[in-house]
């Protein structure tokens, strides 16, 4: 965790094993978007979301048959798995002891009662609820009463059902309150994190597409993280699932809260540019695709700002005339031709990686 950022200490609760609360790493989250009863793809993208760094992944269960389904993944994946509930109750309890957690709206779940059965339910198998508020589904008196959404009618929604909550004396869930409006999310957030220490799941819903949505979800998100809320979050995009779990991993490491993979520092590239850093920089994304470990790697183009960025980084690359130079631990180490940049690169963080590695194998006598 970056030290500018004083983090809430919220409470802890237990998602398939992955502590979410507390001083845990926060969990980066996305949501499948095939068919639920296509068993096979819903395992693939699945184990896809794994891949990219998902820590969890939620499952859209509307129906029965969903349900059955739902079940036959549970057991064909390793990572935790929400099942997402919305109007009927019923469903939650058909699944309560298969998911890892259940995520029910206090817009659309129904009346007091219907709650009371799906805590029992969550008591009786052991697992948490995640409370999802959302702006486009709020109780009809909630919207006669404010006239449209706002922040204030979060609260008082999210509010209703942490009495209900308190009521039965459950405290295994986690609480989230989305809109697509950023201000609208951000100020519900900061007001619920002054009311109540459960974990709070962040989001903006709805975001948009690929890029719009990161824009706003980076913007919206990142003010929350910035200022110590939030435990899970899920960026959501009108785009491949994946796509959610490198942008929310993205947003992480940008500030110093988590880092995964190679983290590249880059110039934005100018006319003094000695090779072309936009092309070298997209291949080594693609190329690194599979790496999950921690390195940083600096990539500018000339020597105004290379050699300090350089030396900062695991592996460092100056550009220069006639041939770039190569930093590795902040020493200068050999210089490339600008047609051998890209898999001399690779090579040099595939072999660092690999020496690490090697160097913290314990040998046993």
């Amino acid at each position: 965790m970056s030290d500018w950022i004083k983090r809430k200490n919220t409470k802890i609760v237990n998602v398939g094993g992955v502590p979410v609360g507390g001083k845990n790493p926060i969990a980066v989250q996305s949501m499948t978007n095939t068919d639920t009863c296509d068993v096979i793809s819903t395992v693939n993208q699945i184990n896809d979301l794994q891949a990219a760094g998902a820590d969890i992944v939620r499952v859209s269960v509307p129906g029965f048959e969903e349900a059955s389904a739902f079940k036959e993944i549970r057991k064909a994946v390793s990572i935790p798995l929400v099942a997402d509930i919305h109007f009927d109750y019923k469903i939650a309890l058909e699944v309560a002891d298969t998911a890892d957690c259940l995520r029910i709206n206090p817009g659309n779940i129904g009346k007091e009662d219907r709650v009371r059965d799906v805590i029992q339910s969550a008591i009786d198998n052991n697992v948490p609820i995640r409370v999802g508020v959302n702006a486009g589904s709020m109780e009809k008196d909630l919207q006669k009463k404010y006239g449209e959404p706002n922040a204030d009618a979060l609260v008082e929604s999210a509010l209703r059902h942490v009495d209900i909550l308190d009521k039965f004396n459950f405290e295994n869930y986690k609480m989230s309150l989305k809109a697509s409006n950023i201000e609208m999310t951000v100020d519900a957030y900061r007001k619920i994190s002054k009311i109540i220490d459960q974990p709070l799941h962040l989001g903006i819903t709805e975001a948009g597409s690929y890029r719009a949505g990161t824009v706003k979800s980076s913007i919206g998100v990142g003010m929350l993280l910035s200022e110590g809320i939030g435990d899970t979050i899920r960026i959501s995009l009108a785009s491949d699932p994946v796509d959610e779990i490198k942008v929310g991993w993205d947003i992480l490491k940008s500030l110093n809260i988590r880092s995964r993979g190679v983290k590249i520092i880059a110039c934005p590239s100018c006319s003094r540019q000695n090779f072309n850093v936009i092309e070298v920089v997209n291949a080594l994304e693609e190329r690194f695709e599979d790496i999950s470990d921690d390195i940083e790697i600096a990539i500018i183009g000339c020597y105004v700002n290379g050699p300090g960025e350089s030396k900062a980084a695991d592996i460092g690359l100056t550009g220069a005339s006639p041939k770039n130079l190569l930093y590795i631990d902040g020493v200068p180490d050999k210089k490339i031709a600008s047609e051998h940049l890209i898999d001399e690169l690779e090579h040099q963080v595939r072999e660092k990686l690999s020496s690490r590695n090697d160097s913290n194998v314990i040998v046993r006598g």
